[in-house]
C-alpha cells in the first residue's frame, strides 16, 4: 500500500478503490468478473467486509465499505485482492479462448518481477487508495460517483442496467449480484 493512502480509522467507512497492473481491462470477461464477486461474497461472510456499494469496471474497482468489529479493511482487502490475484491469473492461463493470454500475463510477470512483495506476478497495483468518508454529502458524492462509471463509460445508459454494481439496489429495480447494505 502506498504511504500516501492508508486505512487511518478503524472504525471508519471508506471509499476504496483499487486497479489492475498497468490499468489493463481484465474485467471485460464476465468469467473475471465473476472471480471477484465471488471473493467479495466471501469477504463479507468470512472476512468481515460490510459493504454499502460497489462497482467492477474493466480495470478497476470501487467500494464503500467498512470492517465489523474485531475485523480491519486494510486486511480484508490485502486478503481480496490477494486471493482474487491468484484466482484470476489462474484463470487467464487456463483460458483457452483467452485472446489476450501471453499479452496480459507478461505485464503481470513485468510487474512481479519489479516488486519485492512478490513471487512472480503481481495483479493489482499496491495501491488502494482508501479515503476516509465523513459527512452525508460525501456519502452521496461517492455513491453517484461510483454507480454512474459504467454510464460516463458508454456501457450503459442508466446505472441500474449495470448488472456488476450495486446500483440495481439503490435505484430499486431489483437486487444486485452482491447482497450490500444500503446507506
Amino acid at each position: 500500500m502506498s504511504r500516501g493512502y492508508k486505512f487511518q480509522n478503524p472504525e471508519g467507512l471508506y471509499f476504496v478503490s483499487f486497479a489492475t497492473v498497468g490499468w489493463i481491462d481484465v474485467f471485460t470477461r464476465v468469467i473475471y468478473k465473476d472471480i471477484v464477486v465471488e471473493s467479495i461474497k466471501y469477504c463479507q461472510k468470512e472476512k468481515g467486509l460490510n459493504l454499502y456499494a460497489w462497482v467492477i469496471m474493466p480495470n478497476h474497482i470501487h467500494m464503500i465499505a467498512e470492517a465489523r468489529e474485531g475485523f480491519l479493511m486494510q486486511h480484508i482487502i490485502r486478503d481480496l485482492k490477494r486471493h482474487t490475484s491468484k484466482q484470476l491469473l489462474k484463470a487467464i492461463a487456463e483460458n483457452q479462448e483467452e485472446s489476450r493470454k501471453e499479452w496480459m500475463l507478461a505485464i503481470f510477470k513485468n510487474a512481479g518481477e519489479y516488486n519485492s512483495n512478490n513471487k512472480n506476478y503481481q495483479f493489482w497495483r499496491q495501491d488502494n487508495q482508501p479515503i476516509e468518508i465523513w459527512t452525508t454529502a460525501v456519502v452521496k458524492q461517492k455513491l453517484d460517483y461510483l454507480h454512474s462509471n459504467p454510464v460516463h463509460a458508454g456501457f450503459v445508459d442508466k446505472e441500474e442496467e449495470y448488472l456488476y454494481s450495486s446500483a440495481r439496489d439503490y435505484h430499486g429495480t431489483g437486487k444486485g449480484l452482491i447482497e450490500i447494505l444500503l446507506l
